[in-house]
């Protein structure tokens, strides 16, 4: 039996079509974000759908930790969350232990900002690596005081303001993290609390804070998204259904689209329209993929997606869909370098400061199974192989750096590879997507 405190390798190999019907676990920042605000509801929150990847669990700790109640009594039953109500978190008796989970803490920080505990937050190695600088800074705006670690990263710890101070802040870079902290910052802040957003990134959390109940307003002028919310607010319990992870999706999009012969329908895809980049850009490259009846699950947009393979041909990506596809680039990658001619990405600096640095991390993997890849400072050129199998791993593994989805990508190019790919730790795989392998097994059955 392997030790969990072991690496976990494994090689995944070509092994026919992808076929019928799978669904995939609810969508992450979803989940994160479900937690949260019920956590600050008074009353019960009932969340049907709630992915259980160690991420999400992290969260739920936290809140724990923080005051509320979160459970579930059987597996198939929704999670159950009794709030402690805006402005009533507790002082946590030790510090909040946030696994490899960036959302969780950046959103974590929000949350405590405006009240008046201490907090400890640390990590796993991966993690420890990530800048929070980008969210420090408003937040000491607001009025919280930080002691990081050098470099401005975990472990750290952090005092909310006894009377935070609501502020206007304006993005310097796109990331629906930094958005999400400040938002939820202002739920105990007396007064107006703005984010300007020159451009748009996922809005979950301003969807989801509406459904709750707090005074929300968003504008939009010349593609620049102004979100405004009122504080104290007070939100109410609510019932909430989650739908499929798009991010999860995108690694089965890709594989039917890429080994011949797949014929694969992923049902109940959240197509939230900030989040539906990378559908727009395979469809550009000649993906065949199909929404079947869209619907709205939860106040999100939703439907069963059609995926049968096809030939990709390679583009230039426009670097304006980068916010609405961030975490997809990996597995893009991956079908760029199956696609016929040359895929450029730009504007994807992003990518250096996410689990791993993404761009360094994929260039090396794919060069690695025979991919032709140029690194620029913001993106990837690949030259595709033009529907040829990738040579595969015969002579080491793809390493990994604990990232989840350079494994999950890898896996996927295993699949359309000649020897197979062999990443060399799986244990990522459960911090966003425990049933990854159990799918796959289910899909090419």
């Amino acid at each position: 039996m392997n030790s969990p405190s072991l690496p976990q390798p494994r090689r995944f190999m070509p092994a026919g079509p992808l076929r019928g019907r799978i669904r995939v676990p609810g969508d992450k920042s979803i989940s994160h974000r479900a937690i949260m605000l019920g956590a600050l509801a008074v009353g019960e929150t009932r969340v049907t759908g709630l992915l259980e990847g160690e991420d999400v669990m992290a969260t739920a700790a936290a809140l724990g930790a923080l005051g509320a109640t979160i459970y579930k009594e059987r597996a198939d039953d929704p999670w159950s969350i009794h709030g402690v109500g805006v402005g009533a978190l507790l002082q946590p008796e030790s510090a909040l232990e946030m696994g490899n989970s960036g959302t969780s803490t950046r959103l974590l920080m929000g949350l405590i900002a405006s009240h008046a505990i201490t907090a400890a937050f640390t990590g796993d190695a991966s993690l420890s690596k990530r800048p929070m600088g980008r969210v420090i800074e408003p937040l000491s705006r607001i009025g919280a005081q930080f002691t990081p670690s050098p470099g401005g990263t975990l472990p750290l710890m952090m005092t909310g303001a006894p009377v935070p101070v609501p502020i206007e802040y304006r993005l310097p870079v796109p990331s629906a993290q930094v958005k999400s902290a400040i938002l939820l910052a202002g739920l105990n802040t007396a007064g107006i609390t703005t984010v300007i957003e020159p451009v748009p990134t996922r809005d979950h959390t301003e969807r989801m804070l509406r459904g709750f109940g707090a005074r929300v307003e968003v504008e939009e002028s010349g593609g620049t998204r102004t979100i405004r919310i009122h504080g104290e607010a007070d939100l109410r319990p609510q019932a909430i259904i989650v739908p499929g992870d798009p991010s999860s999706a995108a690694f089965f999009i890709v594989a039917a689209t890429l080994v011949e012969g797949s014929d694969l329908v992923i049902e109940n895809v959240g197509l939230n329209p900030t989040r539906a980049g990378l559908i727009e850009v395979l469809r550009q490259m000649g993906a065949d993929i199909t929404a079947i009846e869209p619907r709205e699950v939860g106040g999100e947009p939703v439907a069963d997606l059609h995926v049968r393979h096809s030939v990709l041909r390679g583009i230039e990506v426009d670097p304006a869909l980068a916010p609405s596809m961030i975490d997809e680039f990996p597995i893009l990658f991956v079908a760029a370098a199956l696609a016929q001619g040359r895929t450029t990405t730009s504007g994807l600096e992003e990518l250096r400061v996410k689990e791993s640095d993404r761009l360094a991390a994929m260039a090396t993997a794919l060069a690695a199974v025979g991919a032709r890849v140029e690194e620029t400072a913001d993106g990837l050129a690949i030259d595709g192989s033009g529907g040829a199998p990738l040579r595969g791993t015969t002579d080491g593994r793809i390493e990994t750096h604990l990232d989840h989805r350079i494994a999950m990508s890898m896996a996927v190019a295993g699949l359309a590879s000649v020897d197979g790919v062999e990443v060399d730790d799986v244990r990522p795989i459960g911090t966003s997507f425990p049933a990854f392998e159990a799918l796959l097994e289910q899909a090419r059955a």
